[in-house]
């Protein structure tokens, strides 16, 4: 460490901030954020660092700056533009290069409502972003089947209008404009649609079905039946829009709602903004993690850079857990029952989707770092001191004690290797036992491998409980294996997984993908286990009936099981083709016994 920076590590201040790290070519590594500076900023040159990228970064550390603020909130503030200002390689950063379309109210006489993408500084409103286009243009069709809107971009003012500058076009003709450029609608009426437009938008129905209803009641009481018919048509659109969109009570009105899931490289965040019990916007990204980021990190930047994004000012925000962070004048929400918490789970459910439909397509376009990802969360959650590339997994197969069989598969970065297969006739076991049965073949099975000199696996599973468990990991004690080999078991009926030493198991999520293929080595011992105990069974069936023609031992039956396959071609066989197979004596033999 050089001497100044030495001596600015010692000078820090204890107060909220922003700090910055700056490596030899003054280039920008890293902008945080402290609710104390002194004590965040010391924890980055502590000697029990986790993370390599962490000490990467550390070792490049030349200089730093800080800047102090008044809370902790303004320090997020702060980070968050510095960063979107100048990238630093060693931040998270919400990328996200689409443009979104808005919806705008132009400003202008007779306003025009239509999709944009572009945001222009003329006074016009802009509502959105919407990160799909679908719903947008569902919102827009809705609001133009219940109002009559202008499409033109004619300059309808009140003074071009009273000169008789233009005529009603085709719109007008049928139905779709009520003809404000010849002053066939006043700009009050108009108006008066507007505003209630913007209360859908902003998913308030309540304007907008109050002027249909006052409309539909005018033309009633005019004997207009077939008019009103038409405005009650538009009720029942704008009710039906309604119905699809209202998630939860209608009283839950202003509210932002966040989701989160993450694994080891990336959080997932879905962020949902609903105005009368209405979903109106929905958004999910995926976040990057570069130095070990927490989940609570990242949800304080999403939560800032998300509002920004959608110009959102709500008071209340539902959070799926809880931040130290406090916003002024913001109710940060974590839910516990009702409305409020079914809204976070949604927004939770849309944000796993999301996940898994990336994961998806990561393993189609770069499977190698689909298997990296799925061994990093495998070594984690199973508390391996190594990724699990090489898995063996066992399973014992008798029918009371008859003809039992011992499976062996191997898998290799979380793929089936059938090659490796093997499977174990037990030589010391009498009886359906299958806890001796475990002991013998685990012994038998890693005795060889060290005898021969053979890589070891990274991870052991043992399909059964805490039994069948422990008497692989005797066996394991006895090579002085155990401590070197992670070695679990998986009990079927609630998918627990079992350590040895451990009383209480461990249940992973049952979407899990560490589960997944925890769930596919156990069934694939299964499957191949009752394959070779099956043709066992059969193979002993065959052989009895052959063993009762005397004079023929059992090498005699396995050379004809192995030309002819089946007892009953052999009945079938003619003299010449026994012959050829066992010579004339034995070929006689078995002849004469089938067709005496």
């Amino acid at each position: 460490m050089n001497p100044s920076l030495e001596l600015q590590l010692k000078t820090l201040p204890s107060e909220p901030g922003v700090y910055r790290y700056y490596d030899k070519n003054d280039q920008l590594l890293y902008v945080g954020k402290a609710k104390n500076l002194k004590k965040r900023v010391l924890s980055y040159f502590n000697k029990n660092l986790s993370g390599y990228r962490i000490k990467i970064m550390v070792g490049k550390i030349q200089r730093l700056e800080t800047t102090i603020v008044n809370s902790e909130y303004d320090a997020l503030l702060l980070e968050n533009n510095l960063i979107k200002e100048h990238q630093p390689f060693y931040n998270v950063m919400l990328k996200d290069d689409k443009t979104y379309p808005w919806i705008c109210i132009k400003n202008e006489d007779f306003p025009r409502i239509f999709l944009t993408r572009t945001k222009i500084k003329d006074g016009s409103e802009y509502y959105g972003p919407y990160a799909k286009v679908r719903p947008a243009k569902i919102l827009l069709d809705t609001i133009k089947h219940i109002y009559k809107l202008r499409t033109c971009n004619l300059n309808l003012a009140p003074s071009k209008i009273d000169e008789g500058k233009y005529k009603v076009c085709l719109e007008y003709h049928i139905k779709n404009c009520e003809g404000p450029c010849e002053g066939l609608e006043s700009k009050e009426d108009y108006d008066e649609k507007i505003d209630a437009i913007r209360g859908i938008i902003k998913g308030d129905f309540r304007k907008a079905k109050e002027y249909l209803v006052n409309q539909m009641m005018k033309y009633a009481t005019n004997l207009q039946f077939e008019n009103a018919q038409i405005i009650k048509e538009r009720i029942d659109a704008l009710e039906d829009y309604q119905t699809k969109n209202t998630v939860v009570n209608p009283s839950i009105d202003d509210v932002d709602v966040f989701g989160m899931t993450s694994d080891e490289t990336a959080a997932y965040v879905n962020f949902f903004k609903i105005r009368n019990g209405n979903i109106i916007q929905s958004y999910t990204t995926e976040i990057k993690k570069i130095l070990e980021e927490s989940d609570e990190d990242i949800m304080e930047q999403a939560l800032v850079e998300i509002r920004q994004k959608f110009d959102s000012h709500s008071k209340e925000v539902l959070l799926p857990f809880h931040l130290s962070i406090e916003i002024p004048n913001v109710k940060l929400i974590v839910p516990k029952v009702g409305d409020k918490k079914r809204i976070v789970e949604l927004s939770e459910k849309n944000a796993k989707e999301y996940r898994l439909e990336k994961l998806k397509q990561v393993q189609i376009v770069d499977p190698e770092r689909h298997t990296n990802r799925i061994m990093s969360e495998m070594q984690k959650l199973l508390r391996m001191p190594v990724e699990p590339r090489h898995i063996e997994g066992f399973d014992n197969s008798n029918i009371q004690g008859t003809n039992p069989v011992s499976a062996c598969v191997v898998f290799r970065d979380g793929k089936p290797s059938k090659a490796d297969y093997r499977i174990f006739h037990p030589k010391t076991v009498e009886g359906p036992n299958d806890f001796a049965t475990m002991e013998e073949v685990i012994y038998r099975r890693y005795k060889r491998m060290l005898d021969e000199g053979e890589d070891l696996p990274q991870l052991i599973l043992i399909d059964g409980g805490k039994g069948q468990l422990s008497s692989a990991v005797k066996s394991l004690r006895l090579l002085g294996l155990y401590g070197k080999i992670t070695i679990v078991g998986i009990a079927k009926r609630l998918e627990e997984i079992f350590f040895p030493e451990d009383p209480i198991p461990l249940y992973l999520d049952k979407k899990s993908e560490t589960l997944k293929i925890l769930q596919r080595v156990r069934d694939e011992a299964h499957r191949f286990g009752v394959k070779h105990h099956r043709t066992r069974r059969k193979n002993s069936t065959i052989k009895s009936e052959l063993e009762e023609i005397p004079g023929v031992g059992e090498k005699t039956i396995e050379l004809l099981l192995s030309k002819l396959k089946s007892v009953k071609r052999i009945k079938e066989s003619n003299l010449e083709t026994l012959e050829e197979i066992l010579g004339k004596s034995k070929a006689k033999i078995i002849y004469d016994f089938f067709n005496e």
